[in-house]
């Protein structure tokens, strides 16, 4: 087990002091996104709060982290998060809660959020960061989401509302039901929020990390 790579995210919700409740509204947002990202195969623990704000968890595997970046920026809207992603070993059998695990993995997703809160990467700032000690592979995710993230934040609480209805239910019919819109509102608010860019961005990020790491 302490030979095989994983992928562990930290993440934590900025301006969270400024938030009314927002540890209420974050442990009620996480124990559902752990439910759903449980049975959605997506995650192997439930997310763990460690630090006032900050949560932890690893992913199921390492080509699914693309999608459950996207997944767990809807579920917890308007929660924004900046988020650290670690690839690497973990030193210590695995088993919850997560948070009392150890190893490079965890090392290099703490060194991803704090790329984040220091705008370490680039002249422009960014939500998320990954880390792996594999240079070639590091400065291209980040710079895909680099340019990913400057449409994340872009994205109304409108947009975010109809992306997180769609993720969970596929198809626009379905999703204009659920929100009580015409068919033609959803197309938009899924275009004008770039959900297609950011679909196809965790597909092309998912084939990359699969290839680098497989």
């Amino acid at each position: 087990m302490a030979d095989e790579i994983y992928a562990v995210l930290i993440a934590d919700v900025m301006a969270s002091s400024a938030r009314k409740n927002m540890r209420t509204q974050l442990g009620k947002k996480l124990a559902a996104a752990s439910e759903r990202h449980l049975k959605q195969k997506l995650i192997r623990f439930p997310y763990t709060v460690t630090a006032g704000d900050e949560f932890q968890t690893i992913a199921a595997q390492l080509s699914s982290v693309p999608a459950l970046l996207l997944d767990l920026r809807a579920s917890l809207w308007p929660l924004p998060l900046r988020i650290g992603v670690g690839i690497g070993k973990v030193a210590d059998r695995l088993q919850p809660p997560v948070n009392r695990l150890t190893g490079p993995a965890f090392q290099f997703a703490r060194r991803g959020i704090d790329n984040v809160k220091a705008s370490g990467l680039f002249k422009f700032d960014v939500l998320t960061a990954f880390a792996s000690g594999n240079e070639h592979f590091d400065q291209t995710i980040n710079l895909l989401y680099g340019l990913h993230d400057t449409l994340v934040s872009q994205v109304t609480a409108k947009q975010w509302e109809t992306i997180r209805q769609f993720l969970d239910q596929p198809t626009l019919g379905q999703t204009a039901k659920r929100l009580k819109l015409d068919i033609s509102t959803v197309s938009r608010n899924l275009k004008r929020g770039y959900y297609w860019q950011l679909a196809e961005t965790a597909k092309a990020a998912g084939a990359f990390i699969e290839r680098t790491f497989s």
